[in-house]
């Protein structure tokens, strides 16, 4: 049975929220307290083992920096006992670590030492801390000169070239160009064979079901989910579904939302979704006053607020008038061919005839994670296949696309 790399055992972190500051208040020895408790991280129990890379996923505010900075040794529990054992090295923003006026291979030197190093065995390792980072030309310039993401690179590289038997990164790659990224993740598995054991916190999710195959998923301080990836995924958009902290848009009141689902062919509700998948997405509404042939508009919008698939049914059609109080659904079968995968969201818009009215402008539908497709990058998945013209013609491929990728059924 090996030793855990990492131990926390009932590990909490208080923070005290200050509500008023002033020289008044600081002399004044009695009255109502001025501050709160604020608990970041609770009864938090986990175990990492030698050569485990664990992912954690959360919304922000959820407690996974503040985990990583208690296994960094940046802070102390306020409870409970983080254990680590062997060499930490942290990447836990860009730029931490850094001294602005020294020059890139000056920072080398001292985050080196900083990691136990001798000067002697960073020097024989400079070269190739440089190559990695890809700095060669800029490595004598100041670093207050560096970009976000030459910052990333450095950092990254200096912390996997020092051996270590943890690794801390915190959402650092996410500055990083995607060749960059690659290359980290390759250089991240490798570490993995070595015994390594690798704790990533990220917000790309891809990176994390690709990366990681244990995820935990933080919620409001806690441990809401330990276990495989998918499951981690789907809890967490379970749980963004249920207390995403968004305000209803109540300037379109004609029509109102009594459900929505989001169901699998089974008729199940999903959170982590297949690129060829067929999907439901039912919304059931009310009427709140009379609408003469509505029109329904179906959206599904990235992570990010960009729009990125829209479908609308057709402007003018005439085809019967709702009453005031009566009820009734909008049906959207699909499939989430996203090639690159991620994490998206449905939203329907409900209309006069020729769309001049916003009767309903729903954003608030179910969050669902499409598993990339191997090898594509990018929000749509276009079925390409590449044709290898070789001397004897024997392996090759035609180029195909997509059909339409759903329809909306009348409401």
């Amino acid at each position: 049975m090996t030793t855990p790399a990492v131990e926390l055992h009932g590990v909490g972190k208080r923070y005290w929220k200050i509500h008023e500051r002033s020289l008044l208040r600081s002399l004044v020895p009695f009255g109502p307290p001025n501050r709160t408790e604020l608990w970041a991280l609770r009864d938090a129990n986990l175990l990492v083992e030698p050569g485990e890379t664990l992912g954690i996923i959360g919304r922000n505010g959820a407690g996974k920096s503040t985990m990583l900075r208690l296994l960094a040794g940046v802070t102390r529990p306020t409870t409970g006992k983080v254990v680590t054992r062997g060499r930490i090295a942290p990447l836990l923003s860009v730029g931490v670590g850094f001294h602005q006026e020294m020059t890139g291979r000056e920072n080398i030197y001292v985050n080196g030492m900083l990691l136990g190093f001798s000067k002697a065995r960073i020097t024989r390792i400079f070269d190739d801390i440089v190559d990695f980072a890809q700095l060669g030309d800029f490595i004598d310039t100041p670093v207050k000169f560096y970009s976000s993401g030459m910052y990333m690179r450095l950092g990254f590289s200096v912390a996997i070239h020092s051996e270590p038997d943890v690794l801390l990164v915190d959402e650092v790659l996410a500055v990083g160009d995607v060749g960059f990224r690659l290359r980290s993740f390759d250089r991240m598995r490798a570490m993995q064979r070595s015994g390594a054991a690798l704790v990533f916190v990220s917000h790309w999710l891809q990176a994390v079901q690709v990366l990681c195959p244990r995820t935990v998923c933080m919620h409001q301080g806690r441990i809401a989910f330990d276990g495989p990836t998918e499951g981690a995924i789907a809890r967490h958009h379970e749980l963004l579904s249920t207390d995403d902290g968004r305000v209803a848009d109540d300037r379109a009141t004609a029509v109102r939302v009594l459900r929505r689902e989001l169901m699998d062919a089974d008729g199940l509700p999903v959170g982590t979704v297949r690129q060829d998948d067929v999907l439901t997405y039912r919304v059931d509404l009310r009427f709140e006053e009379a609408v003469q042939s509505p029109q329904v508009l179906f959206q599904v919008i990235a992570e990010d607020s960009t729009l990125t698939y829209q479908m609308q049914t057709a402007l003018g059609d005439q085809w019967r008038t709702f009453s005031a109080g009566e009820e009734s659904s909008i049906v959207v079968r699909f499939q989430p061919r996203f090639g690159g995968g991620g994490t998206f969201r449905a939203a329907v818009v409900v209309t006069n005839i020729d769309s001049s009215i916003t009767l309903l402008h729903d954003e608030q539908g179910p969050a669902f994670f499409v598993e990339p497709r191997r090898g594509v990058v990018g929000v749509c998945d276009l079925q390409a296949r590449i044709a290898v013209d070789n001397e004897d013609r024997t392996d090759q491929r035609s180029l195909r696309f997509g059909d339409e990728a759903a329809a909306v059924e009348g409401v």
